[in-house]
């Protein structure tokens, strides 16, 4: 869920632009600092949108810089447990594919995809059912529930997301939208 928060952080101003610690200086400094970082509290920090307040500054020994603390709003991307979010599959792999959700991908295992045994085809990039048609390869829409999550702060690319689409409404856009043909025609829906 992208939310908008007010954070406080400390930021070094280098030497060099100490003749202007303006709030934009400090905004673009943060930016730097924190755009794409993950925290545990606050998730992926998606973007330092205002500088609202700029401590004074302190030099601590042996830095060139000034350090000044800032309190600053900012959008952050953060997946509730049990969210629904729409995605997009950006990699698959033998066991599952990978979905873009805002700034983070999660993990949607080949056992929750779908009740359809899924097998692996490598060469067109995608999980193929043995029983029907349905395929899930990259670039494919999905709507999917988070439900593990797991943030490495000193590792961002060490967080994992477990997500599913073994629910009724989940599962691949197109699949979704075929059951909502089948029911307005009185078949029943296909299994996800």
């Amino acid at each position: 869920m992208y939310k908008r928060v007010r954070l406080k952080d400390t930021v070094e101003v280098p030497p060099e632009h100490l003749a202007d610690v303006s709030r934009d200086r400090v905004r673009k400094l943060l930016q730097d600092k924190l755009e794409g970082r993950m925290d545990e509290d606050v998730g992926s920090v998606v973007s330092v949108i205002e500088v609202q307040d700029i401590g004074d500054g302190a030099v601590l020994p042996n830095r060139p810089g000034v350090y000044y603390q800032a309190e600053f709003d900012a959008v952050t991307f953060d997946p509730d447990m049990q969210e629904v979010v729409d995605g997009n599959v950006v990699e698959v792999v033998e066991f599952g594919a990978f979905v873009g959700i805002g700034p983070v991908d999660g993990l949607l295992h080949v056992s929750q995809i779908s009740d359809e045994y899924l097998a692996y085809d490598g060469e067109n990039q995608q999980l193929a059912s043995t029983e029907s048609d349905r395929t899930l390869g990259v670039d494919d829409s999905v709507r999917i529930r988070v439900v593990t999550k797991s943030i490495d702060e000193r590792n961002p690319r060490d967080s994992k997301i477990g997500l599913t689409a073994k629910q009724p409404g989940l599962g691949k856009h197109e699949w979704l939208e075929a059951d909502v043909r089948r029911r307005a025609e009185g078949a029943p829906a296909e299994g996800n």
